[in-house]
């Protein structure tokens, strides 16, 4: 298995990495090779501009974008790359991420980014989710995410005691 990246992992600013590195951690266990960038649709958009559109020039398959209050970052992403790109709506302080989640998940025809939920289980989600689209076409990353489901299954007691 080669260690060039598939995954794309992008944030708005380095507070998101609190959420955020749940999907890290997921493709981790997963074995999906994955990176992790700072890209600010704000602040950075000619990082953004050129993290996206040469996303796929770069091998990666999938990107995870997540992002707070205005939330443009999966958006904008999305609007530069062909490649599948899943939003994580960041809970913010003023509006507890419902903010985030509206911006991602009102994105217009034509421009679709599949959105996850709020915070950290959204991240947990996108990670597996960028995980079984890329299983579609890796035998062994199937197994993996089989796998990975069992134990979560196995972990739920059968009796509240």
């Amino acid at each position: 298995m080669s260690d060039a990246p598939l995954v794309g992992i992008i944030m708005g600013s380095t507070s998101d990495w609190e959420t955020m590195r749940h999907a890290a951690r997921v493709l981790d266990e997963l074995g999906v090779p994955h990176e992790t960038r700072v890209v600010s649709a704000h602040r950075t958009p000619q990082r953004l501009y050129d993290y996206a559109t040469g996303a796929a020039d770069r091998g990666l398959k999938v990107v995870i974008a997540g992002a707070g209050g205005a939330a443009h970052l999966p958006g904008m992403a999305a609007s530069m790359t062909h490649l599948p790109v899943l939003g994580v709506p960041v809970e913010s302080k003023a509006l507890k991420g419902v903010d985030s989640l509206y911006s991602i998940v009102q994105m217009p025809g034509g421009v679709p980014v599949g959105t996850l939920a709020i915070g950290k289980p959204g991240a947990i989600n996108a990670g597996l989710l960028a995980a079984a689209i890329l299983a579609t076409s890796d035998e062994a990353l199937t197994e993996r995410l089989k796998a990975w489901r069992a134990a979560q299954t196995d972990s739920v007691a059968t009796n509240p005691e």
